[in-house]
């Protein structure tokens, strides 16, 4: 770059920082104006009340609330002026505007227009702004609300910038994989995940501005950001769709270690975070014939601690086929369950067994079975007292019992169970503390949920809009069909790995079979950013894979392999000194403990179980299945005869060495 152009760039960062201090420092004192305008507004308002009418009381209130929303908004946007203030911008294109003529567009977090409205910066996720993420120099078009927009590329441009300085200018006519992205990847891991705005690949746009499905299914290999795409996805749904907020948006994540990683990404875009839960804590709010369920972690450490007794039972209990065998066994109740009796209410309302029976069983055969008995209940309320519904409990109350037949999930759970519908067999204990204890298994609460939705309906999620659900290949085809009846207007974004897959009892051929239910977009990310190329390799040869493309660059360590725990502690000391973040990797969590109580009085480290929410990455030791998303500058996999991987527990193993960025050590102690 000649010292021309050089010059003209330090030009420009100079005149947009001058103008985003004098922005950010006129919208302090708007903001600070106009809220104590809303105040004095509101107690004048409060003061006057009693001499206003119904209207006038209306109408003040109407404008207080719109003054207000502004103010929010306003408030928002100086926030996002504030996060760029630093760094006002990250890269540059140039294209033929509207009259042919070469316009020069600098991107940066948000957009920053001058006095005269002109955009001195756009936001990352303005339509035109794809051509950076998209295209190398040449011929290309981008997606405007008036439709497709035809133009050319001329350069494409990233900068880094440090306290208003410009540091470096790299034009990447080609791709973004190079310097900045290296750069990026080269840098240590952290305890929060970063924004990746600056280095998105083509691949990963893709499924981030995608508006045209209703419903998107992405298989992502390890590292290749399935996750830092579904948060910038939000962000920009967030940007595009008019009137949605993230109040509307809810995330399935794997476990709160997971949700505190991830929790600075979007207030990093300007973004507030969303909703958040994970499927256990989601199936506890439904459920409530049982104190707790167990968990997910704990259904897994079951069975990676070797304690559980039949393996063919819970598969069966969470495959495919269990799915129509319920809704077999609930077509089954419906045909031969009917009213032994007539009801007599109030000694004068009187409906005879026929009646019922005819009502039950054709009128309203249409709805699910306690729905009829709640259509029915409401229906001889509103005939019998001029349209009040007040008698519907008593008419509910008389037709269950005319009925014989009790709504006790507990024991219809374990007719199930017991009927010759389910393909398999449970001890008399089983079935006894299936209606006595206060806790349920992960295993039976999905089956309890399915079997409530069939007899009663799905509980309605009607103000959720958008839905992402990250590690997707942990979850079974029977909790999807739960979801897509509960949140059946939203929006699906489904992300995840069938070669991470660390539930024993289900496993999916490719994650296109979701298919069958949501009707998406299957889309496949195939680079991965965050291994070296020593590592991924070695995690190729766990799992027969060769399609992996390994993108960083910056290390080239082999991978080491120990068979002897005296090496432990050396290693240890040396990776800590090494890098910032270590973890020790184990089957279970027993294991887990016992590598702990080896080490910690020789070094510092950590514990992370399933309480575990905060946690530093220097030095910690965790079992492979809450590693999951997570990601270090260096681990060990630990194994020993006590607790080493099979041949059938090999993808909790790929995701285990996966977790590595720049170095891995492999024990395998079995003597």
């Amino acid at each position: 770059m000649n010292n021309e152009e050089k010059t003209k760039e330090i030009k420009n960062l100079e005149k947009t920082v001058q103008y985003l201090n004098h922005k950010i420092e006129e919208m302090e004192l708007d903001i600070f104006a106009d809220t104590e305008k809303i105040k004095e507004f509101r107690k004048y308002a409060w003061e006057n009340k009693g001499g206003m009418d119904a209207q006038e009381l209306n109408s003040v209130r109407t404008s207080s609330e719109q003054e207000a929303i502004l103010l929010l908004r306003e408030r928002d946007y100086f926030k996002k002026l504030l996060k760029i203030k630093d760094a006002p911008y990250f890269a540059s294109i140039v294209v033929d505007d509207e009259n042919q003529e070469k316009q020069k567009i600098y991107i940066g977090m948000t957009y920053l227009k001058d006095d005269n409205k002109d955009n001195l910066i756009y936001d990352w996720r303005a339509p035109i702004c794809s051509i950076f993420y998209d295209y190398e120099n040449g011929p290309c078009s981008y997606e405007a609300p008036m439709g497709i927009i035809k133009t050319h590329l001329y350069q494409k441009r990233q900068y880094k910038i440090e306290n208003q300085k410009l540091k470096r200018i790299i034009d990447s006519a080609i791709n973004i994989d190079d310097d900045i992205l290296q750069e990026v990847l080269s840098e240590a891991s952290t305890e929060k995940m970063k924004n990746i705005v600056n280095t998105i690949q083509q691949e990963q746009n893709s499924v981030i501005r995608n508006t045209k499905d209703k419903h998107l299914i992405v298989q992502g290999i390890a590292g290749s950001g399935k996750t830092s795409v579904a948060l910038h996805r939000i962000a920009f749904l967030l940007y595009k769709i008019k009137n949605l907020s993230s109040d509307k948006i809810l995330i399935f994540s794997p476990n709160q270690i997971f949700t505190e990683c991830i929790s600075n990404v979007l207030p990093e875009l300007g973004e507030e975070n969303t909703l958040e839960t994970t499927f256990h804590d989601y199936l506890s709010k439904i459920i409530n014939e049982y104190d707790h369920v167990e968990s997910y972690i704990d259904f897994l450490n079951r069975y990676y601690a070797n304690d559980t007794t039949n393996i063919e039972l819970l598969k069966y209990k969470q495959s495919n086929e269990i799915i129509k065998d319920l809704e077999d066994f609930v077509k089954y109740l419906e045909d031969n369950i009917s009213f032994k009796k007539g009801i007599v209410e109030n000694k004068v309302f009187e409906y005879s067994k026929e009646e019922l029976n005819d009502l039950f069983k054709n009128r309203y055969s249409s709805v699910v079975f306690f729905e009829r008995i709640d259509a029915m209940a409401l229906k001889f309320s509103e005939n019998n007292y001029r349209g009040s519904k007040k008698k519907a409990k008593t008419y509910h109350k008389l037709l269950l019992e005319a009925m014989e037949f009790k709504k006790d999930y507990k024991e219809i759970l374990r007719m199930f169970y017991e009927s010759d519908f389910f393909k398999g067999k449970l001890k008399e204990v089983e079935l006894k503390n299936l209606k006595n204890k206060k806790m349920i298994n992960y295993d039976d609460a999905l089956i309890l949920i399915y079997l409530k939705g069939l007899m009663e309906g799905f509980p309605y999620e009607a103000y959720i809009e958008q839905v992402v659900i990250d590690e997707a290949q942990d979850y079974s085809y029977l909790q999807y069909l739960i979801l897509n009846k509960i949140f059946k207007k939203a929006s699906f974004t489904i992300l995840g790995d069938v070669n991470q897959n660390i539930n024993p009892f289900y496993n999916y051929n490719s994650l296109a079979e979701l298919n069958n239910i949501f009707k998406g977009k299957y889309i496949e990310l195939t680079k991965t950013y965050r291994s070296s190329e020593e590592i991924i390799e070695f995690a190729n040869k766990i799992l027969n894979l060769n399609h992996i493309c390994a993108i960083r660059k910056d290390n080239h360590k082999p991978v080491i392999l120990r068979d002897k725990l005296t090496y432990l502690k050396k290693d240890v000391l040396y990776l800590k000194n090494s890098y910032k973040s270590l973890a020790i990797i184990t089957k279970n969590m027993d294991m887990a403990k016992s590598i702990y109580e080896y080490l910690k009085d020789k070094i510092n480290i950590s514990l992370v179980d399933i309480n575990t929410t905060l946690f530093n990455k220097e030095c910690v030791v965790m079992p492979a299945y809450l590693a999951k998303g997570l990601e270090f500058d260096s681990v060990i996999v630990y194994q020993d005869s006590k607790a080493y991987f099979t041949d059938l527990e090999s993808k909790l193993y790929y995701v285990a060495v996966t977790r590595a960025q720049h170095e891995l050590i492999v024990y395998r102690v079995l003597d």
